[in-house]
């Protein structure tokens, strides 16, 4: 994801809106997973400043996008409706919610917007901001799909309910097999679900990067965070415990620390200890995603760390 994605469980950056709308709002009902809708289409859904909690609740368990729009800039309408249509894509895996500011100045107001559109990511009832202005549509693709994919990590994988079109859009099974097997903290499932996407589509790119993702996950389960930092700064130079302070920096949303660690341990190191920092680095582009800015930035710089 990009930089102005979010980042972590913990939300860095992120707005404290406690104060604004009710906060004991319930959420609302959200689809199994496969099931689409014969009723109304959740994907998206319009909010009042004295709404919006509602939105904010539920991205406990389903991934939401906030965008604030004004009626009078068409332009943020138009764009709007990119958003929904990229959203819906996913099959109910994102919840998109929509704000006028006009009529709803106590958000735009909280939030300190100076032009919209804007969009900010909804996780774990924290906010962060994702886009400012009207990206094209592959660039909001391509921050959905990491963003789902850090809403996995964090085990946020509810579905709202899609609306049935002439086009319905569905998961493959073993994807569904996959949010199933991790929803229950079955990661080997999760795994071997994947593995099976990418035997039947080798080009299957969600699956290839859920399939990292899932391995980040068994690889981090259970690890002390203060001791493997403390092992680390105790020895710079041993590979194996930069490894783990990485995939826990990356897990917890410390992209670039994680990268650069590695990086400066391919620099010191020779042999096969250098081979085994660069190829877990490798490894972490995986989880992050190639399209992701600070994967292009990191391969660069292991270029020249390399050569």
């Amino acid at each position: 994801m990009t930089e102005q994605a979010v980042p972590n469980r913990a939300t860095r950056g992120a707005v404290d809106l406690t104060g604004l709308g009710d906060r004991g709002a319930p959420a609302a009902p959200s689809a199994s997973a496969g099931q689409r809708a014969s009723g109304p289409d959740e994907v998206h859904v319009q909010a009042t400043d004295a709404t919006f909690q509602e939105s904010m609740t539920r991205s406990v368990r389903v991934p939401g996008v906030l965008v604030l729009v004004s009626t009078r800039l068409p332009e943020s309408i138009v764009f709007l409706g990119t958003v929904v249509e990229t959203a819906r894509s996913f099959g109910g895996r994102l919840q998109v919610t929509s704000v006028d500011i006009d009529a709803n100045p106590g958000l735009a107001r909280a939030l300190q917007v100076q032009s919209v559109p804007a969009t900010i990511g909804m996780i774990q009832g924290q906010l962060v901001p994702m886009f400012a202005g009207i990206a094209p549509a592959d660039q909001i693709r391509a921050v959905f799909e990491e963003f789902l994919g850090i809403a996995v990590q964090q085990g946020v994988t509810g579905r709202v309910a899609v609306a049935v079109s002439d086009e319905p859009v569905e998961l493959s099974e073993h994807h569904e097999a996959a949010f199933d097997a991790i929803e229950s903290g079955d990661l080997d499932g999760a795994a071997a679900a994947y593995e099976k996407a990418i035997a039947e589509d080798p080009n299957d790119q969600e699956a290839k990067l859920g399939l990292a993702q899932v391995g980040l996950m068994k690889r981090t389960a259970g690890v002390d965070l203060a001791a493997a930092r403390a092992a680390a700064a105790a020895d710079p130079d041993d590979v194996e415990a930069a490894i783990t302070v990485a995939d826990l920096d990356v897990l917890g949303g410390h992209v670039e620390d994680a990268f650069v660690r590695l990086i400066d341990i391919v620099k010191r190191t020779s042999g096969a200890e250098r081979d085994r920092a660069r190829t877990h680095l490798i490894s972490l582009f995986d989880v992050v995603g190639n399209h992701d800015e600070r994967v292009k930035k990191g391969r660069t710089a292991l270029m020249s760390a390399l050569f």
